[in-house]
């Protein structure tokens, strides 16, 4: 935003104020992609010799913001080390960097995302510890596939390994997972996790996809990813999730546009029934299981993704009505406020870090045309809060260390710049009218979007 003395100014007030000597019990999975992703990549914005938004760096600094991102993880690797599989227990006491085991019944995503975070401390501090322990617990996770299906349920026992909750979905608990599956292939050179990627959403698509992927077609019909049980591959339910609109994000920079501009449309279209986006729709019975919005980006991190890729209209227009929506409804005295219920609108006392760190990120990139983001876009890769890491940066980071983690010779892989979009029809929304309307019927609106 070019706020360059702001930037300086906010560095300055962490470095004085952040200490992690407190008695609170935090969870791995939020303390890994906030505050240490957080603090990973605004060191890494300072510390950029070619300077893409302007000179961040204060005089004074000394790479404090590494300093605290090395001693958070040092607090969590307690959380590792301690279980019967060496899968991560959720929580951890903060202060004393010691295990939480209160708990040890994780989210897919929870203990499956920390790959980014992580393998970029490595390629800082050059010591690959931190990216050998989440890269192992990826491939822990990735080893306990349903043997019949090839899914991954929502829930696991760290002290068994055993799945608690069999459901296996692409939104909420599992969404990040395959994101880093992909992110890590990208930004580390990593073939193995680029592979599984592959693999998983080949699964992924064969069970729990519906209708197939050609809606861009003459006569092509709207498609939607069931939550399925992961053994027997039997539906679970019929709802679907806010954070299952990342989906569209991820299939756009794994090279899918065409599928992405689908499932982007069906997301959009739940959104356009409250002109937000409640936390559970359920298909079968036009309900709101959980109507809350707690200000989440995944509609416009997945709008934003397909703007840069397609360059339609359509996806700026939907940016400006989410824009509109969060004034309108969300806006409160001193920030914005999550929506308790989407259907009255009523408020809480609340506003989520993603929601600055995210949601209004991709919403300014969206309309940001020359922001250096968009012009260098080749070499960034979003965290799951939206956090820049540098790819070339890394991977010059990570040739330097002794052993890589991400290098051996059986996943070595080359960066792709670029893969072909397909051609869109240049009219007011991306899909033909008959399939909007088909979209429109399924979940229910009743709107329709040529009326407006």
């Amino acid at each position: 935003m070019g706020h360059v003395e702001q930037f300086k100014r906010a560095v300055a007030l962490v470095i004085k104020h952040l200490s992690f000597d407190r008695a609170v019990r935090v969870q791995v999975f939020e303390a890994t992609i906030r505050i240490l992703g957080g603090l990973l990549s605004a060191h890494l914005l300072i510390t950029d010799p070619s300077q893409p938004f302007g000179d961040l760096r204060p005089v004074w600094y000394d790479d404090e913001l590494l300093a605290f991102a090395h001693d958070l993880a040092n607090r969590m690797l307690n959380a590792f080390d301690t279980s019967a599989t060496s899968l991560p227990y959720p929580r951890f006491y903060l202060g004393p960097g010691l295990r939480d085991n209160t708990t040890s019944e994780t989210c897919l995503s929870g203990a499956g995302s920390l790959l980014l975070e992580f393998g970029c401390l490595s390629a800082l501090l050059n010591d690959p510890t931190y990216a050998s322990i989440s890269r192992r617990v990826v491939l822990n996770l990735w080893s306990r596939r349903s043997s019949v299906t090839g899914l991954l349920g929502a829930t696991i026992d760290v002290n068994t390994g055993n799945w608690i909750d069999r459901m296996s979905g692409i939104g909420a608990g599992h969404d990040s997972f395959y994101e880093y599956l992909h992110k890590s292939s990208v930004l580390f050179g990593d073939r193995q996790m680029g592979s599984m990627f592959e693999q998983a959403l080949h699964t992924l698509r064969y069970h729990l996809r519906t209708n197939g992927s050609s809606c861009l077609t003459s006569g092509g019909q709207p498609s939607v990813y069931w939550n399925l049980d992961m053994y027997s591959g039997r539906k679970s339910n019929y709802w679907i999730d806010s954070l299952q609109a990342m989906w569209p994000g991820l299939l756009v920079t794994s090279g899918d546009v065409t599928e992405a501009v689908c499932q982007h449309a069906l997301h959009y279209f739940i959104w356009r029934v409250h002109n937000l986006s409640p936390e559970r729709y359920d298909i079968s019975t036009e309900t709101c299981p959980l109507p809350f919005y707690p200000l989440r980006p995944e509609l416009a991190e997945s709008t934003y993704f397909l703007y840069r890729a397609t360059g339609h209209p359509f996806y700026l227009h939907v940016g400006k009505q989410i824009m509109e929506s969060l004034k309108k409804h969300a806006k409160a005295r001193c920030g914005f406020a999550t929506i308790h219920n989407v259907a009255d609108k009523s408020q809480e006392d609340r506003m989520e870090s993603f929601f600055l760190s995210e949601t209004l990120k991709y919403l300014y990139l969206l309309f940001d045309e020359s922001n250096p983001v968009n012009r260098n876009e080749l070499d960034y890769v979003f965290s799951t809060q939206a956090h820049l890491f540098p790819v070339r940066r890394i991977r010059s980071l990570l040739d330097q260390l002794d052993t890589n983690p991400f290098s051996t010779p059986e996943h070595i892989t080359e960066q792709k710049n670029s893969c072909p979009s397909p051609k869109l029809p240049r009219s007011a929304v991306p899909l033909k009218k008959d399939l909007w309307q088909k979209i429109g019927t399924f979940v229910n609106s009743g709107l329709d979007l040529f009326s407006s």
